[in-house]
């Protein structure tokens, strides 16, 4: 049928046409990435035990989310965002209270804009802070926030270090905040970070 094979064609150079158009977006993502240069941002602020007590570092954070947002590792402080919190302790305000690979294995809602991630930095600080409980693996966590996140999302990370989620699992690095707490106390770094594909 005529009719038919015109819209086989069709459908054919739109396909040809698409593909065409993935391979272009993926050489300008390289050449934009080349370009970018991360925004650099420096707080002078106290180390508290729950990191969002300290006012300066609420302010960033909740400055810096966008959209419905999964603070994986809650703890005691509400942040003034849509925000779902999931904590393992059963004592924190949270809406749900798992281990955060289990919860991104097993969650089934609305995918989040953004996600927070503050886990505990070191060893010593997670049997501390969770009672003797050790935190996931954290590279299985960030190839399982993938499922949870949107395209676009942002992933927000407490750590010692400025790489987190990375190019390799489709993440540019918008800005690096480093936080000082004075004396002898390691800086805190966070990075935002966005996810292209």
């Amino acid at each position: 049928m005529p009719g038919l094979a015109r819209a086989r064609i069709t459908t054919s150079n739109l396909s040809v046409t698409m593909n065409t158009y993935v391979n272009i977006l993926e050489k300008y993502r390289r050449v934009i990435l080349m370009i970018m240069k991360p925004q650099f941002t420096h707080l002078k602020t106290p180390l508290h035990k729950y990191t969002f007590k300290a006012p300066k570092i609420k302010q960033w954070v909740e400055s810096q989310a966008d959209g419905y947002t999964l603070n994986l590792f809650a703890g005691e402080t509400n942040l003034n965002i849509q925000e779902y919190r999931n904590d393992i302790r059963e004592n924190m305000n949270a809406d749900t209270h798992m281990d955060a690979l289990k919860f991104c294995d097993t969650y089934e809602g609305k995918k989040f804009d953004t996600a927070i991630l503050d886990p505990p930095y070191a060893y010593r600080k997670s049997m501390e802070m969770y009672e003797g409980a050790v935190s996931s693996p954290f590279n299985q966590l960030k190839n399982s926030l993938l499922k949870v996140l949107t395209i676009c999302g942002r992933v927000i990370t407490f750590g010692y270090h400025s790489v987190s989620m990375g190019e390799k699992r489709g993440f540019y690095v918008e800005e690096i905040c480093v936080m000082s707490h004075g004396g002898a106390i390691h800086d805190t770094i966070a990075t935002v970070e966005v996810r292209y594909k």
